[in-house]
């Protein structure tokens, strides 16, 4: 099965792997034999909030995806669009699933258990993937849709923590 998709997508997904692992496995190895990583009572504490915050999360990602969808039309690459989208979540905020998704490095750092993971560099992570919707996601939809974004920008938060859309973007949908 060939999956086409832009090299923009393609770098963007290595980088969240790259984040994830190798946040994983330097945050490990500093708090390997540690007090607070050796608590178990730490671990399920942890491990019970990173499930729901990855959740929360992962739903976030398919609540936007689906919402996403509208703007392909044709036979264009996976996790592109040709339509600039602006009903359900997106006349909400201008990047819901990335504002949801901006939760996986924590969600995954508690799940781990990692005391630097969880102070340091996940917040770091979150971090750099605001920075790339703000330098990179904007600038892309800008140039693809132009005046069209530029009014759209203008009525619609990047993100928006009103109740109603937090809770359409986090909610279950099956």
């Amino acid at each position: 099965m060939k999956i086409h998709t832009s090299a923009s997508v393609v770098i963007r997904l290595f980088l969240w792997l790259v984040m994830m692992i190798g946040g994983a496995v330097y945050s490990l190895s500093q708090d390997w034999g540690t007090a607070l990583f050796s608590s178990i009572a730490f671990h399920t504490v942890s491990a019970l909030l990173g499930m729901v915050i990855l959740k929360l999360a992962f739903n976030a990602a398919g609540n936007g995806g689906r919402e996403l969808t509208k703007g392909r039309v044709g036979d264009i690459p996976r996790m592109e669009t040709n339509r600039l989208v602006t009903t359900g979540l997106f006349s909400c905020m201008r990047h819901p699933m990335l504002f949801g998704l901006t939760l996986l490095p924590l969600g995954w750092a508690l799940l781990l258990g990692s005391p630097t993971f969880i102070t340091l560099i996940a917040p770091l992570e979150m971090l750099f993937i605001i920075v790339m919707v703000i330098v990179f996601e904007e600038r892309e939809v800008d140039k693809k849709f132009g005046k069209a974004y530029e009014q759209y920008r203008q009525k619609v938060p990047r993100v928006s923590f009103k109740w109603k859309c937090l809770k359409a973007l986090f909610q279950s949908k099956g």
